[in-house]
């Protein structure tokens, strides 16, 4: 796949290519090589992955990479944080399809080259904070989902998105265990599903998405818990009502379906006032929107912040 830069980005903002053409032996060792194939790339210059540097990304340092492939909430694998990176292996991640339905002018299903194609990818480096209480800095590869979206021409009455994770118990021996109502669900509303920091991931790091971090493809909200950025996205709808969602179908009292990150509304069993971030002893504050409220608190305008969590 051949991804081509617009002709008003600076050199100096695109990622060098030597950088991605020499990621075999990263692939090999992170058990990447399916989710290569599923969105085109290979070892061989003749594919080119490049990408451009956002201004939304944060300046803070992120997180090394082997902590962000290695301590991971992913269910669907396990509860424990080592689960997904010992037992994510098992996902196929090529062929991999998205499909795209409900009220829109056009519904379709597109395969994850189709999704890519004619897309810039962009570096965006964005703060995670886990509804847990930690917090990593990632280096995320994507592109915004309002530019998938607007492809379906959204009807006047789709006011929610809703996803779906991939269903395969044979592949994620999480699934075996009723541990939530699978497959995993998640929804947005339209405004923040359109707006510029909400993203579909394929990569971090510069390489592509580990299947233990969401392969091939994920949504990254940056503003709001973890939990509502979710993986392996096989299905999005487009409609007029809130969506069902996994923690808020299982547990309403501790999971709202908004879940914006905010400190002075504590989860009924810890307080969310501090985070811990992963690789450093100390605690430090939790920002209002995860640090972002320049960009969203006025989507959130006239809203009672502790009853719409």
């Amino acid at each position: 796949m051949l991804i081509v830069r617009t002709p008003d980005i600076k050199s100096s903002d695109i990622t060098d290519r030597k950088l991605y053409f020499g990621r075999r032996e990263f692939m090999r060792t992170a058990g990447l090589g399916a989710g290569a194939t599923a969105i085109g790339l290979t070892s061989s210059a003749e594919a080119a992955f490049t990408t451009v540097k956002s201004p939304f990304s944060t300046d803070e340092p992120p997180t090394p990479k082997d902590k962000i492939t290695s301590y991971n909430n992913y269910y669907e694998f396990g509860v424990e944080k080592d689960d997904p990176a010992a037992n994510a292996g098992s996902l196929k991640t090529a062929p991999w399809a998205v499909a795209i339905e409900g009220e829109c002018a056009k519904p379709a299903t597109y395969t994850l080259e189709d999704i890519l194609k004619g897309v810039t990818l962009e570096d965006r480096i964005y703060r995670l904070r886990c509804v847990e209480a930690w917090s990593m800095v990632i280096p995320w590869v994507g592109f915004p989902l309002g530019d998938l979206l607007k492809r379906v021409e959204p009807a006047g009455n789709a006011k929610f998105v809703a996803f779906e994770t991939l269903y395969a118990p044979e592949q994620m021996p999480g699934q075996r265990e009723r541990i939530l109502d699978w497959p995993y669900k998640e929804g947005l509303r339209m405004d923040e599903a359109m707006h510029p920091l909400t993203i579909l991931a394929v990569g971090l790091y510069g390489d592509v998405l580990p299947n233990q971090d969401g392969a091939p493809i994920r949504l990254v909200v940056p503003w709001k818990y973890g939990f509502k950025s979710i993986k392996s996205i096989v299905k999005i709808r487009l409609q007029e009502n809130q969506p069902v969602t996994a923690w808020n179908t299982a547990t309403p009292n501790e999971y709202g379906f908004y879940s914006n990150v905010n400190p002075a509304v504590d989860h009924p069993r810890w307080s969310q006032a501090t985070e811990r971030r992963i690789g450093e002893f100390s605690r430090r504050k939790t920002l209002m929107f995860n640090g972002y409220g320049d960009q969203v608190a006025s989507l959130y305008s006239g809203m009672d912040l502790t009853r719409y969590f």
